[in-house]
């Protein structure tokens, strides 16, 4: 163990065309006609660790101390402004495994496929096959969460513990239970078909973080199955992962990908020709995993299951949600249902009601961060939906390149584009919907509260939705009629979403300039646009000047604050597929690359100029998405 202290302090800085936005107009009055209803302790040991400090801390100290003597000499000090960092081998990681502990689990603990019934888990043991796995790629801030020392990615042993062929100490797996609507129809059973959940893990600040195995092997909710992931769809999921934690999305993590040394059969075209791929297992780490299809499903199956859904509910009230569970009147954030007879929802008076509430106005906020940087997940089925607010089940999502409203990276989907990027907005209240549903069934919620929780999903949606394009245009306050406008007009000229507003940036709050130098800030955006079209951006770009000119800030100011807001990489499939192309090969150099450029995609990182460039001729093939999502 090592203990890393550091003076510094953590903190943190202080429609989609006119079609998207009036369809986002039903959230204020839901409706589902658009849809089919269906105090921090060291661990004190008695041997020596060492320690890391910070150079003006270990001048005062000798270099060779025990835990005791430093947590006494710590005693002595004012802590107030120093970091506390622990570096934990993997063998001192400090497992909890509430979820096993105080929920019901499947008395069976085999990995024969059938339906689990009265349990929310199944005990169960990864079980791939390897062969000299490989570590691909890992990440040091998720490492950093778990207080793990990133010297132990370079045990020789690691890799075989995170294909799940060597046990982690203190894990207990299990794979969770669950059901869900899949495209709006009612599945019943789902489950954890390859993901296994090793357990939790508290850091020294009492943060839990699950980690889970996926592509570990069978469970009994594999249903025809192997349990098994390629490294196609481990490097996209692992990829995305962290990318969207770099753009400030709520998401589960990636702790590290490798590779089992064996290889999968998949059959990429689906055309009856499968083939050999190599295998691959991501560790996926989060708060918890829990999905709004873990309530659906004890729901569904009558009145002997619904203190299960109770006992699911207030165990992410007690774990995740804490501030509800003894919420006075005073906190009330109780409001009146906007009915007609203004009569008001009192939170205060049940926990569940006022945790329905925060679960869709975490959704909400999530699927606003989704539309501001052009991600469309592509399988929001309520089994993909996490309680938290989380993105969760990187499968066939794509980045907007041009923009399209009516995009869908899932090619299942194409005939219906239930969920294209337009539709996201729509589709999680119907989600919510469906969860809110689950809980009033087992008479959790009145339905009152359950309307009043999507009531709140759409004003969330609608304020941060708002707020965000107000922030990506670098406006004083959100302009509805420029805002539609400017989407029409990058809908007609299929401009690139993400490269135009990181261009959009460029543009000078000058009235006088020149009509005929208006465009020149976006000539490498708006490529290959007729006169008529000219006219078009022109006619914009003055009613934008004119917005900018009535703020005050200055140019350079603004530039910054957009820039902070609008990034200028994202992880677009094509910058995928060369990564796994590389990786197929043995070569993982551009897996890491790719990784650290979407850690950091607001800032300009001279030199990775050619991971902003627009995809290549091949990247618009048929189905080449879809080759780098199958699993």
């Amino acid at each position: 163990m090592l203990f890393h202290i550091s003076a510094s302090l953590s903190h943190t800085s202080s429609s989609t065309t006119a079609f998207f936005l009036s369809s986002t107009a039903k959230f204020l009055r839901p409706r589902f006609s658009f849809f089919p209803k269906p105090p921090f302790q060291f661990p004190i040991h008695q041997k020596r660790h060492r320690f890391v400090f910070s150079q003006s801390t270990a001048a005062s100290m000798d270099s060779a101390v025990t835990v005791d003597s430093v947590a006494d000499d710590l005693k002595k000090q004012n802590l107030e402004g120093i970091e506390i960092k622990l570096k934990l081998n993997l063998e001192e990681l400090n497992w909890d495994n509430s979820f096993v502990r105080e929920l019901p689990g499947d008395p069976r603990s085999d990995s024969i496929p059938r339906e689990v019934l009265h349990a929310c888990y199944t005990k169960v043991l990864p079980s791939v096959p390897v062969n000299n796995p490989q570590l691909v790629a890992l990440s040091e801030s998720v490492a950093e969460l778990l207080e793990l020392d990133p010297r132990e990615f370079e045990r020789p042993d690691f890799p075989l513990i995170f294909s799940g062929a060597s046990p982690l100490v203190g894990a207990i797996p299990y794979a969770q239970n669950y059901g869900g609507h899949q495209f709006g129809m009612w599945a019943g059973q789902l489950g954890d078909g390859r993901a296994i959940t090793l357990g939790e893990i508290l850091n020294s600040k009492s943060q839990r973080w699950e980690l889970q195995l996926k592509g570990a092997g069978k469970t009994p909710y594999s249903r025809f199955a192997d349990g098994l992931a390629v490294l196609r769809s481990s490097i996209r999921e692992f990829l995305c992962s962290e990318a969207m934690h770099g753009l400030g999305i709520p998401t589960t993590r990636a702790l590290c990908l490798v590779t089992t040394g064996k290889d999968v059969m998949r059959d990429m075209f689906y055309d009856g020709n499968p083939k050999d791929e190599p295998g691959a297992i991501v560790c996926r780490v989060a708060q918890s995993f829990l999905r709004f299809g873990s309530y659906q499903l004890h729901a569904s199956r009558g009145k002997k299951d619904f203190e299960i859904v109770r006992a699911l509910a207030d165990y992410a009230i007690r774990y995740h949600f804490p501030h509800l569970e003894n919420m006075t009147r005073s906190e009330s954030i109780s409001s009146n249902t906007g009915e007609e007879d203004n009569s008001a929802v009192d939170l205060t008076s049940n926990k569940y009601a006022a945790w329905a509430v925060e679960v869709a106005e975490r959704t909400a906020s999530m699927i606003a961060r989704w539309q501001d940087v052009g991600f469309t997940h592509g399988v929001m089925n309520t089994d993909n939906m996490s309680v938290l607010g989380l993105t969760i089940d990187y499968g066939p999502f794509g980045f907007l390149d041009s923009f399209d409203p009516s995009y869908t990276p899932n090619t299942t989907d194409l005939p219906g584009r239930r969920y294209c990027f337009a539709n996201q907005p729509d589709v999680g209240l119907w989600n919510i919907a469906q969860f809110t549903s689950a809980l009033s069934t087992a008479e959790l919620l009145s339905d009152k509260e359950a309307d009043y929780a999507m009531e709140r999903y759409g004003n969330k949606f609608m304020d941060d939705y708002q707020d965000i394009m107000t922030r990506k245009l670098g406006l004083a306050k959100y302009n509805k009629k420029l805002i539609g406008e400017l989407l029409k007009n990058m809908v007609s000229d299929k401009v690139d979403y993400t490269n135009f507003f990181r261009s959009l940036s460029n543009i000078k709050a000058d009235p006088a300039i020149p009509e005929d130098q208006l465009l020149v800030p976006l000539k490498d955006v708006l490529l290959d646009i007729g006169m008529e079209r000219r006219e078009a951006w022109t006619s914009w770009i003055k009613s934008y000047i004119q917005e900018l000119s009535i703020t005050g800030v200055l140019d350079e100011e603004r530039k910054v604050s957009m820039n902070s807001v609008n990034p200028k990489y994202i992880l677009r499939n094509y910058l995928c597929q060369n990564a796994i192309d590389a990786a197929e090969q043995g070569n993982f150099g551009e897996v890491r690359q790719l990784l650290k450029v979407m850690q950091c995609p607001f800032h300009e990182q001279p030199g990775m100029e050619k991971y902003a460039r627009l995809p290549p001729a091949w990247a618009h093939r048929p189905g080449v998405c879809m080759l780098s999502c199958s699993s």
